[in-house]
C-alpha cells in the first residue's frame, strides 16, 4: 500500500480540460468514407425474452463476478494501481462487462466496472500515456514522457482499454473521455516512430488495427487531422492484413504451413481481429480495393478453413476445414465484433448473414449453462470432451484445451468471452445516414431512441432464431416519418412483410429492404421468414442439416465427469452415452423437405442453450458406419466418393436419429457422411 501511495504522488494527472481540436473551430478536414450504418448509443437497445435471460445468466456468472473468482483480475490488479495483472485480461473482461452493465442498467455491475474506468481516467500521465504503473515508474520513480517512451510498456493492452472507454462514453457521454483519448493519441504520435508498435511484443503489431480503429473513431468526433496521420503510421507499422486478406497466397500458405514460422500471421484470434482491417482502412482512404480485400479474404477463409457452425478453424492456428479441427472461443467473439464493424462500414448482407450464423451456432456451445466455465477449443464433430491432444495445433502439455473449466487452456478466453453476447445485443439496430433505423440482425429486444426530437420506442417481439416471425411494435407520442430497413437473410427464399395485418410486399433473401413511411402509435410491422430444412456440403463431402439460421447436430446423451487439474483447477469432461457413428441416408440429401421431419415447442421463458431447453428437433433417417470410431477422442471424417456416398461397410438397419440446434449440444456430430 505504501508503494502505491508513494507512486501516486509521482503521477501528474492530466486535467479534464485538456486541449483538443473540435469541428466547431471551422477548420477543413478530410472526411472519412460515408458509412451506410452507424452504431446506436449503448443502452438504447434493451434485451428481452431469451436474450435478456442469457445476459442475466452472464451477470450472475463470470461476467458479473470475474474479479471475484479469477486471480489474475482479483489479486492486486494493475488496472487499479496494484502490482498484479496489467496485461490484456482485465480490459478483455471490461470489454464485455461494461456493455453488460448498461444493457441491463445494473447499478451493482456499473459500480464494479467504474472502479477500473475511474482509475484509468484519473491516472493518465501528464504526457498523455496511460495504463498500469510501469516497472520503471514503480521501481525508479521515472516519469513517462514523449522523450523517454521506452519507460512505458506494451501498446496492446491499452488498445483494448480504449475500446472499453469508447463504449463507456457512448453510454454516458462522460466529458473526461475525449480529452483523455486526445492526449493519449497525441503522445502516441510523438513517440510511435521511436517506440514502434512492435517494440515490446508482436501482439501489438499483429493487432494494430484496434488502435487505428479507435483513432479514426475519435477523428469523427473532433476532426483533429493528426489522428489520421497517426492511423496511417500505425497501419504501416502493423501486420499488413488488408493486403494479405486480398492476396490468396497468404490464406493458402496458412493452410499448408503448420510450423513455428510466421505463426502469428495465422493465429486465429489475430485473424479474427484483422477481418475488420480492410473496412477500417477503406473508411480512412475511400479506396474500394479494401472492400474487395475483405470479400476475398472472408470467402477464402471459409472455403479453406470454414466449419459448419459458421467460423473458421483455429486451434490456435488456422487449420483447414476438416470437422475434427477446433476453434478458440476468443476467435469467435473477435470475429463477431469484426463483422459488426464491417457491416456498418460496408453495408454488405454477406457479413450480416455470417454474423448471424456464427452467433446462433458457434458461440453458445462453448460455455456452460451458468456461464462459469468455458472450452478453449470446441470441435465441430465433437464426440467427447476430455483431456487430450486431439488434432489441435496447440496441444499444451497439460492437455486441457478441450475440457470445460474456468482456467482450462489459456485464460484469455476466460476474460474475453464476455463481449460476444453483449456486443451482439448492442448491434441489433443501426442508424442510417438519412435519419432512419435498420434492423439487420434479429433477436428479442426493445429500442428506445430519438428520430429528430421525437422519442421512438420499437419492441421487437420474437423468439428468433427459433421461430419465423419478427414483429416490430411501435410506441410513439406523435407520428414520425423515417425509413426503416430490414434484412432478408440469404437462406430465406421468400419473406413476407405485413403492416397492421395487411401484406405490404414479398421479397427474396440476400437483401436489405426499406420501408419509408410515417409511422404511428401501435403500428405493427411483421417480417415472416419461412424456414425450410435443407443440407449443405462441407469437408470430405460431408453434409450438414440446416433450417433457417440454425445448424443442426446429432442429439446425444451426455455423461459429465468432474475432476481437478493441479494448475488449471476444476474442469468437466463430457462423454456420449449413445452411438454417434451415423451416416445420413442419401434420400435425406436429395429431398430434405420430404425426408426431414421438424417438430417445435414454445421457447421456454428460462431458455438456456442446452438439450433440455432445445425448442426444435429434426428427425432424419440414418445408418451406422461400424468402422467409424474415435481415435484418441477424435472422429476423423470418413472419405466419400465423388458421388457423395461413403463406400465402406454400412449397417443394413435404418435408424431414426434426432437433431437439435448445434448451440444446444456439447457432444455431437454435425457433418455427416452420406450412405445408401
Amino acid at each position: 500500500m505504501n508503494k502505491k501511495l508513494k507512486l501516486h504522488t509521482l503521477l501528474l494527472v492530466v486535467p479534464i480540460i485538456a486541449v483538443f481540436i473540435t469541428n466547431s473551430q471551422g477548420q477543413d478536414h478530410p472526411s472519412l468514407a460515408t458509412s451506410p450504418y452507424s452504431e446506436i448509443p449503448l443502452g438504447e437497445v434493451k434485451p428481452r425474452g431469451w436474450l435478456l435471460h442469457q445476459l442475466e445468466i452472464m451477470r450472475d456468472g463470470t461476467t458479473g463476478h470475474l474479479d471475484e473468482v479469477h486471480n489474475k483480475i482479483k489479486n492486486d490488479n494493475g488496472w487499479l494501481g496494484g502490482e498484479g495483472d496489467g496485461w490484456e485480461e482485465t480490459p478483455y473482461w471490461l470489454d464485455g462487462a461494461v456493455p453488460l452493465a448498461f444493457l441491463l442498467d445494473d447499478p451493482v455491475l456499473k459500480a464494479k466496472v467504474m472502479q477500473y474506468i475511474n482509475w484509468t481516467l484519473d491516472h493518465q500521465r501528464a504526457s498523455g500515456y496511460f495504463g498500469p504503473i510501469t516497472k520503471a515508474e514503480r521501481e525508479n520513480g521515472v516519469e513517462i514522457t514523449s522523450e523517454n517512451c521506452e519507460a512505458g510498456e506494451d501498446w496492446w493492452p491499452k488498445m483494448v482499454m480504449l475500446k472499453v472507454l469508447q463504449q463507456y462514453y457512448l453510454a454516458t457521454q462522460d466529458k473526461r473521455v475525449l480529452p483523455f483519448m486526445t492526449n493519449y493519441f497525441n503522445y502516441q504520435l510523438k513517440t510511435i516512430k521511436t517506440c514502434t508498435i512492435g517494440k515490446w511484443t508482436e501482439w501489438a503489431k499483429s493487432r494494430g488495427i484496434e488502435n487505428v480503429m479507435m483513432a479514426q473513431w475519435l477523428y469523427q468526433i473532433t476532426g483533429d487531422a493528426s489522428l489520421l496521420e497517426l492511423a496511417e503510421i500505425m497501419e504501416g507499422q502493423s501486420f499488413q492484413w488488408s493486403e494479405w486478406l486480398g492476396n490468396r497466397d497468404w490464406v493458402m500458405q496458412a493452410a499448408a504451413n503448420q510450423t513455428g514460422e510466421r505463426w502469428m500471421e495465422r493465429h486465429a484470434v489475430n485473424v479474427a481481429m484483422a477481418l475488420k482491417a480492410p473496412a477500417i482502412n477503406y473508411q480512412r482512404t475511400k479506396d474500394e480495393k479494401y472492400l474487395e480485400s475483405i470479400k476475398t479474404g472472408w470467402n477464402d477463409l471459409m472455403t479453406l478453413h470454414g466449419l459448419p457452425m459458421g467460423i473458421f478453424s483455429g486451434d490456435e492456428d488456422l487449420h483447414g476445414n476438416d470437422p475434427s479441427q477446433g476453434v478458440e472461443l476468443c476467435a469467435i467473439v473477435e470475429s463477431m465484433f469484426s463483422l459488426e464493424k464491417t457491416i456498418a462500414i460496408s453495408g454488405d448482407v454477406q457479413y450480416m448473414d455470417a454474423l448471424e450464423r456464427m452467433t446462433f451456432n458457434a458461440l453458445p456451445t462453448q460455455t456452460t449453462d451458468d456461464y462459469n466455465m468455458k472450452q478453449y477449443f470446441q470441435v465441430a464433430n465433437q464426440v467427447q470432451v476430455s483431456r487430450g491432444v486431439f488434432d489441435f495445433s496447440l496441444p499444451f502439455d497439460r492437455e486441457m484445451n478441450n475440457v470445460f473449466g474456468l482456467k482450462s487452456g489459456y485464460t484469455c478466453c476466460t476474460s474475453n468471452m464476455h463481449q460476444g453476447w453483449t456486443k451482439f445485443t448492442e448491434h441489433l439496430w443501426y442508424a442510417t445516414p438519412d435519419g432512419g433505423l435498420a434492423a439487420l440482425i434479429f433477436s428479442p429486444n426493445q429500442l428506445k431512441t430519438k428520430i429528430g426530437n421525437e422519442e421512438v420506442v420499437i419492441n421487437e417481439v420474437t423468439n428468433y432464431p427459433f421461430e419465423e416471425d419478427i414483429v416490430f411494435e411501435f410506441e410513439l407520442k406523435n407520428k414520425v416519418k423515417f425509413p426503416m430497413q430490414l434484412r432478408i437473410p440469404s437462406w430465406c427464399k421468400k419473406a413476407i412483410v405485413t403492416l397492421n395485418g395487411k401484406e405490404l410486399r414479398q421479397e427474396t433473401g440476400g437483401q436489405v429492404l426499406t420501408i419509408d413511411r410515417t409511422w404511428e402509435n401501435k403500428d405493427k410491422l411483421k417480417l415472416h421468414l419461412p424456414m425450410e430444412a435443407f443440407t449443405s456440403n462441407w469437408a470430405k463431402n460431408s453434409r450438414t442439416v440446416e433450417r433457417g439460421p440454425l445448424v443442426y447436430a446429432l442429439k446425444l446423451g451426455e455423461k459429465w465427469e468432474k475432476a481437478n487439474q493441479e494448475v488449471e483447477g476444476e474442469y468437466y469432461s463430457i462423454f456420449p452415452t449413445e452411438d454417434w457413428n451415423f451416416g445420413l441416408l442419401e434420400k435425406v440429401v436429395k429431398e430434405p423437405g420430404v425426408n426431414l421431419n421438424v417438430s417445435t415447442k414454445p421457447v421456454a421463458k428460462d431458455f438456456i442453450w442446452n438439450q433440455e431447453k432445445a425448442p426444435i428437433e429434426i428427425k432424419a433417417s440414418a445408418k451406422k458406419i461400424p468402422g467409424w470410431v474415435a481415435e484418441n477422442g477424435v472422429a476423423h471424417q470418413p472419405v466419400t466418393a465423388r458421388d457423395n456416398i461413403f463406400k465402406g461397410k454400412v449397417e443394413e438397419k435404418i435408424e431414426e436419429i434426432t437433431l437439435i440446434p448445434y448451440g444446444c449440444t456439447k457432444v455431437r456430430i454435425v457433418a455427416f457422411p452420406v450412405v445408401r
